[in-house]
């Protein structure tokens, strides 16, 4: 199966302004989980459902009236989740190139119509970049079994 990115493009409007000016931070969280949902349920071929996004980075704001894209793509699957890498660009309409604005991995799993985990195709990456980023996405993993460990007493 071949992984090509899914991507929206879209410019941002007044209604996604925050106190400061800028887009909120809530606008971008939900176009990432929009396109992780359509990547998720593209690849899959299922209805998936998002169980977590981790380590959302906003690395500079996003002005109203930028053109927005947002690029989703598989870098690790399990037996029935999928892991995503999100990548949130803006420009000016009057510039040509889009600068990085946000970054998060966000996993979901199908499910059938009544919520029971069903399993994907399998992701083999072939290039050493897609290599990398499924270190990465297993990495992060990891990362997330310590964090629920420490959690455990707190929940």
């Amino acid at each position: 199966m071949q992984n090509k990115p899914i991507t929206f493009q879209f410019i941002s409007e007044p209604s996604d302004v925050n106190y400061g000016g800028n887009v909120h931070g809530g606008s971008v969280m939900k176009w990432i989980d929009q396109a992780g949902y359509a990547c998720a349920t593209t690849w899959s071929g299922n209805y998936s459902v998002t169980v977590y996004v981790g380590g959302i980075r906003f690395y500079e704001p996003i002005k109203i009236g930028e053109v927005v894209r947002v690029d989703a793509q598989v870098i690790y699957t399990g037996k029935s989740s999928m892991h995503i890498s999100i990548n949130v660009f803006s420009r000016n309409l009057k510039q040509p190139t889009f600068d990085k604005k946000t970054h998060c991995i966000i996993v979901f799993v199908a499910v059938d119509e009544n919520g029971k985990k069903l399993p994907v195709p399998v992701w083999v990456p072939e290039t050493e970049e897609e290599k990398q980023q499924e270190l990465y996405a297993k990495r992060l993993m990891d990362l997330r079994t310590q964090i629920e460990d420490e959690m455990k007493p707190f929940l």
